[in-house]
């Protein structure tokens, strides 16, 4: 039976957030369907949301239907501070957590996690101006600004909206293998080379 990765969907979630992860796990999963894994996206009650720019997404699976995840993709966006003080999501991810799913982040889904108690201690990444905002959320994430991604074990944070995009393509890498990571990047022409110096 497949393993299965949820992409968590809430009102007003970045659009980026939510859709770069999907292009890259769907890309993956239903090419290779051969590598056993599957992706949702899942919202609480399995109907569409409305995200922060006004994208009306639709929901694969409702939160109940998913069973026990082996992956969770936390997304952010505005919406993700109702999710802050959402307990019965927050407790749904510490379930998920503790049934050994890898838990990852993009941008201001790690707040979520903060929230959750599962960045305790932990090396964390999120949106360049949201670091005062995880601070506040728990003062022992180790904060690490400059990395697109951070993977520690069990947790895997991403920097702010793009970076999510990275970091799929690194999950892919590390569930299946490096040289799959490399047939989903080609197969989605990933190479950024913005026309803007980098600042």
């Amino acid at each position: 039976m497949a393993q299965r990765i949820v992409i968590d969907l809430f009102d007003r979630a970045e659009e980026l957030d939510v859709v770069g992860p999907w292009e890259v796990l769907s890309y993956w999963t239903q090419k290779f369907p051969e590598d056993g894994w599957t992706v949702d996206m899942m919202s609480d009650d399995g109907q569409p949301r409305t995200c922060a720019k006004g994208l009306l997404l639709g929901a694969t699976a409702a939160r109940a239907d998913c069973g026990t995840p082996a992956v969770v993709v936390e997304p952010g966006g505005i919406g993700s501070r109702t999710r802050l003080a959402d307990e019965e999501h927050l407790e749904w991810l510490r379930a998920a957590h503790r049934s050994g799913a890898i838990m990852t982040s993009v941008c201001t889904g790690a707040l979520v996690y903060a929230a959750a108690g599962l960045l305790t201690n932990r090396p964390a990444t999120t949106h360049h101006a949201a670091f005062p905002e995880l601070t506040a959320q728990d003062p022992t994430v180790r904060h690490q600004p400059s990395s697109r991604w951070v993977d520690d074990g069990d947790v895997i944070t991403a920097a702010g909206v793009s970076a999510g995009i990275d970091m799929a393509l690194h999950l892919v890498g590390r569930l299946a293998s490096p040289e799959r990571a490399a047939e989903v990047q080609k197969g989605i022409e990933y190479y950024p080379a913005p026309p803007i110096a980098a600042s």
